[in-house]
């Protein structure tokens, strides 16, 4: 399946699963985007046919064939209905309504304000408190700026998402114009990708925004643009997954009130909750097997299963994700794909969290999209 690499075994069956998923979830996300005849679903439909070339070519990734003939089919069934593919008009009148007002802008201005305030503190106290000078000193301090300005950014977006999406589709029924919406021409997949669109636009606006405070670090050094890169891959995931959990409980109930709360909870116990207690479940369980000296090498087929689950509950937290993908890059310099030393000296393929982190959450958000244009029909009928 991989004839064109040249490396270890597991590590080709490792990459052969992760393309797998990642033509999985894209795949997802298109289907998606066609449903609702987004204009950026032609286009996104002729990169990915792209990109499976460009693997099939490097690594001889067979199973892109299969891929690429599906997508060209769909491509050019699709070229046939050009017209019917547009800028969502939901979407349009909900980024232009929220854009005309002085709300937009106060929480644009006071997002960023906070951002500043907070890089500024970041500065002074680790600035302070650092005893040494020079380059390294300069690049630690870019460091941390960075990861404080990240990690914030994600706290943010943790609480805003499902905030902007969980009244979207309840504030239309509290004010009683959904059922006038209906009676259009507009289609439900439109109706529920362009209310999606709308607040994701505002929180693509509120990243973009960001960037130059995040770039404040290249000042000192210490960070790269391909951290920069990956950071912004992370908020946007995060952005959209968070997204379509509150605009799913925004379609199956009735008050914005409930559809929040829900929202919420969902949110906080798969970002952390779950994962903390898995953590712990797995932190006990290795130390049972691997905590008494003689035994910690005995079973390397059971340290390298329990490093694997470590690394997607990783991927579960974009937080976790975060930090655990900026330390690889810059301690080791992986992007990607890396091996991983085991107690008995063998080595396991291992990929960097962002990547099952991407496809985790891509995958989810286009499940729940899906889900919410069924229920957003069962209640027409």
């Amino acid at each position: 399946l991989l004839f064109a690499y040249r490396g270890a075994d597991d590590a080709a069956l490792s990459i052969v699963i992760l393309l797998l998923l990642l033509n999985a979830s894209m795949l997802l996300v298109l289907m998606v985007g066609v449903l609702a005849r987004e204009l950026w679903a032609l286009p996104a439909l002729w990169l990915l046919v792209a990109g499976n070339g460009i693997v099939l070519a490097l690594f001889g990734f067979t199973p892109a064939v299969v891929t690429v003939a599906a997508l060209v089919a769909a491509g050019v069934v699709l070229g046939g209905d050009v017209r019917a593919f547009r800028l969502n008009p939901v979407m349009l009148k909900e980024l232009r309504g929220r854009m005309r007002g002085m709300r937009a802008f106060v929480v644009m201005t006071v997002y960023l304000g906070l951002m500043s305030g907070f890089a500024t503190l970041l500065y002074l106290i680790y600035s302070s408190a650092t005893r040494t000078t020079g380059s390294a000193a300069a690049g630690e301090i870019g460091r941390v700026l960075f990861m404080g300005i990240v990690g914030i950014e994600l706290l943010l977006i943790i609480f805003i998402a499902p905030a902007f999406t969980a009244g979207a589709i309840t504030g239309e029924r509290e004010r009683q114009t959904y059922d006038l919406l209906k009676t259009t021409l507009l289609a439900t997949p439109s109706f529920v990708i362009g209310k999606l669109e709308s607040a994701l636009g505002y929180i693509l606006l509120l990243l973009l925004a960001a960037i130059p405070l995040q770039s404040i670090a290249f000042l000192f050094g210490g960070v790269s643009e391909t951290e920069l890169a990956l950071s912004f891959v992370i908020l946007a995931v995060s952005a959209i997954a968070l997204g379509t959990v509150g605009i799913y409980f925004s379609a199956i109930m009735q008050r914005t009130l409930t559809a929040s709360v829900r929202a919420y909870t969902v949110t906080l116990i798969v970002t952390f909750g779950v994962p903390l207690i898995l953590s712990v479940i797995v932190g006990v369980i290795s130390a049972a097997l691997y905590g008494f000296g003689a035994n910690s090498a005995n079973s390397p087929v059971v340290e390298a299963i329990i490093t694997y689950i470590q690394v997607f509950l990783t991927s579960m937290n974009p937080v976790a994700t975060a930090l655990t993908t900026q330390e690889l890059l810059a301690n080791r310099q992986v992007i990607g794909f890396y091996t991983q030393t085991l107690s008995d000296g063998s080595t396991i393929p291992m990929v960097s969290p962002w990547v099952v982190f991407t496809i985790l959450y891509l995958t989810a958000s286009a499940v729940l999209v899906v889900l919410t244009v069924r229920s957003s029909r069962r209640t027409e009928i």
